[in-house]
Order: C-alpha cells, then sequence, then structure tokens
C-alpha cells in the first residue's frame, strides 16, 4: 500500500482542531487497497474512536444501490426504462405538476403532459423535488400536511412534480419510487432484494435498513455544525418500522462495504467472484441519459441541512442511471466521464472508470456540502491519485 502519510496528517489535524467529528476514508484500485483511514471519535466529546468498521447513515448513496437492483430487473425484462412507470405502480398515476399557489395559498395542480418512465426515474428528471432544496414543496407539505420523506411514510411520497417529466433536473425523491418498482415486480420487500441481490453477494454485511445489536454498537453519532462553525452530535435516526423502505437514502452501511459496491460498479459488474450486473448494463449505466440537460447549482431551502451545492463550478455535468458524471478531467485527477454521488450528512464517492481507482469518503455531519469535508474529499481525492 502506498504510504499516504499527508492523508492520515490532514484527517487527524482535522478532527484534532474539532474541525471535523470523525473521518473513515477509504480508496482502492484495480490491484486492490491504496489507503484505509479512521480519525476522530464516533461522537465528538466522546471517547469511542472512529473505525474502519463504524456504522454510518449512507444517505443518498444508497441510490446507487437501487437503481443497480431497478437495472438488474431490466436486464431480466421484468422492468423497462421506458414504459410509464405507472403501469408497475399505479399510484404515479395520481402525480400532478404543481403551477404554483392561488391567492389563498392553496397549490394550482395539473395532470403532466406525458407519463413518467423508469429512465426519468434514474436520472431525476421525472419533476419531483426535496424540500431541502425546494421552497414550493416545504410550502405544498406545510399546506397539504404532507409530511417529509424521512418519515418514511407512503404520504411523504406524494408531493407533486415541479415540471412535465423529462423537461428538466431536479434531485428528489425519484429513486424511492424506483424502489417501489422494484419491489412490484421482485415480490420481495427492498432489504430482501438486495440481500439477495446485492449486498449478499458482494459481502456487505454491515449494510441495512435496520441496524442491528452488532451495528449499533458500532453507530456513529449524527453531528450538526452551528453558524459558528461549532459541533455539536444531534438526536438522529430513521424510523424502526417504516411504511416503506427508502430506497432513495435509507440505508446504513461501513466504507469497506461501500467500497465493495464501489468497486464493483468499476470492474464491471463483477467483484470477489459475484456478478451483480452484465458489464453492458454498467456501461449503459456510466452514459449521459440527459441529453443537453445540465446539473445546476442546487440552492438550499433548508440551511440547517445542507448549503448551497455547485459540484466542479464552472464544468458541464450530466447524470446516467443514477450517477452525477462530470464531463472534464477534475483538478484532483478524477478523469472525464467518473461516477459519483453523495449522502446528506456528508457521505461521498467516486468510481474512476477509465483508471480503475474508487474512494468512499464518510462522515456524520450536518449541514450538507460542508466546506471543511469538501475541502478534505477534494485534497484526499488528489492525493491518492499522485499515489497511484
Amino acid at each position: 500500500m502506498p504510504k499516504l502519510d499527508t492523508v492520515d496528517r490532514m484527517f487527524r489535524q482535522a478532527v484534532d482542531s474539532k474541525a471535523m467529528p470523525g473521518i473513515v476514508a477509504v480508496a482502492a484500485t484495480d490491484k486492490g487497497t491504496v489507503y484505509e483511514g479512521a480519525f476522530g471519535t464516533r461522537e465528538i466529546g466522546k471517547a469511542t474512536p472512529m473505525t474502519p468498521d463504524t456504522v454510518v447513515w449512507i444517505a443518498s448513496m444508497t441510490k446507487a444501490i437501487t437503481a443497480t437492483a431497478a437495472m438488474q430487473l431490466v436486464e431480466r425484462g421484468k422492468l423497462s426504462l421506458d414504459r410509464p412507470a405507472a403501469e408497475v405502480v399505479p399510484e404515479l398515476n395520481r402525480a400532478q405538476v404543481l403551477d404554483g399557489f392561488d391567492g389563498a395559498g392553496k397549490p394550482r395542480l395539473r395532470a403532466p403532459k406525458r407519463p413518467m418512465t423508469l429512465k426519468h426515474l434514474l436520472t431525476h428528471t421525472a419533476g419531483y423535488a426535496y424540500e431541502i432544496w425546494r421552497p414550493e414543496i416545504a410550502q405544498y407539505q406545510q399546506v397539504t400536511d404532507t409530511p417529509g420523506i424521512t418519515t418514511c411514510t407512503n404520504a411523504a411520497l406524494t408531493t407533486p412534480l415541479l415540471f412535465d417529466p423529462g423537461d428538466r433536473w431536479e434531485y428528489g425523491i425519484n429513486i424511492d419510487w424506483a424502489g417501489k418498482m422494484v419491489e412490484t415486480v421482485s415480490g420481495q420487500k427492498l432489504d430482501r432484494y438486495f440481500q439477495d441481490h446485492i449486498l449478499g453477494p458482494l459481502g456487505m454485511t454491515d449494510t441495512s435498513f435496520k441496524l442491528g445489536p452488532s451495528q449499533r454498537a458500532r453507530l456513529s453519532a449524527v453531528h450538526q455544525r452551528d453558524d459558528k462553525g461549532a459541533l455539536a452530535p444531534i438526536e438522529f435516526g430513521l424510523p424502526e418500522e417504516p411504511e416503506f423502505l427508502m430506497g432513495g437514502g435509507g440505508l446504513y452501511g461501513t466504507a469497506a462495504d461501500y467500497m465493495a459496491f464501489a468497486q464493483m460498479i468499476m470492474r464491471g459488474g463483477t467483484h470477489n467472484g459475484a456478478q451483480v450486473l452484465r458489464r453492458e448494463t454498467v456501461d449503459l449505466m456510466a452514459q449521459n441519459h440527459i441529453g443537453a440537460l445540465e446539473i445546476p447549482p442546487v440552492k438550499t431551502a433548508a440551511p440547517q441541512l445542507s448549503n448551497d451545492v455547485e459540484l466542479f463550478p464552472g464544468m458541464s455535468k450530466k447524470w446516467g442511471l443514477s450517477f452525477l458524471i462530470n464531463t472534464q478531467t477534475a483538478p484532483t485527477g478524477r478523469s472525464a466521464g467518473s461516477l459519483a454521488w453523495a449522502g446528506l450528512a456528508n457521505t461521498y464517492f467516486w468510481i474512476d472508470r477509465t483508471k480503475q481507482v474508487c474512494g468512499v469518503f464518510l462522515s456524520q455531519l450536518l449541514p450538507f456540502y460542508d466546506h471543511t469535508a469538501i475541502d478534505l474529499l477534494g485534497r484526499f481525492e488528489t492525493e491518492v491519485y499522485r499515489a497511484v
């Protein structure tokens, strides 16, 4: 393993100075692991150290796993990317487009101009949004008494579309609906399907929707940064008995587990002797599926949960089947056409299929897109590319 002392020093300094609570980071190439480190504590102010097997809420890093499940079912002819999704999940027939609010504050809704498809859902072009980044959705939830997505209630999935399917890119609850499609055609709950077809074959024994006793014993607290930059642990936990399993953000896991998933994608669908996807399916998932549409900067509507987000400023960014795609080589060394995404509590991954390098960076900290975390992630990635 190359000695990445600079990474160790940088992470240690970040946790010693209380700029970050705990960090776990791993990077690998097609030859094996090139870096693994854990720093800080699972809860700031307490002694239990962060370890490589610390369990964290991976939030939206769940999405790529749900998309993988959907694509397995596309391979088997049970799902189609282009057929109306409501043929599989009839509740989607009720989705309406929000055209603002009337004088009395009531939402104005209309029927969408075209049906949404699994491809729209996997590319975040169906019209769904999150209240964290779209005030209209927060307003709709308030006036209609609709719960937020982390309640994991079916009512939370009834928020309206902000535009007609296919018209724009907007980050939202799309992958939760893709998860419902997986459940419908497989006849299995998402946790069971994942276990049988993805997590089990890849040996991802610490990844699940519900925490077992061993995972709970290794769980990191979630922290929040106040406006002065100070960190404090907060009460956080997803419902133990959810109405639906949140394919868009419900999983907990470890760095090693997610690395097994990332390496499977990096290697074209196979890892540790398990073939999870066909190579041509991974190739398809890694292509731009939004055409001329762009991923715009995302403004926060809930500053306690997310900062404004602009990934790769000045660069055209595209979306594959559930991955962000950078269209040019990144300053860190990440190849053009690489795949990446993140989770709300500042968890991040990238998969570079050209140079065969992937990395996972985990912390447990709100708001999302924390400037310290992003800076450390960029420096970590840069050092990994220098080393390989």
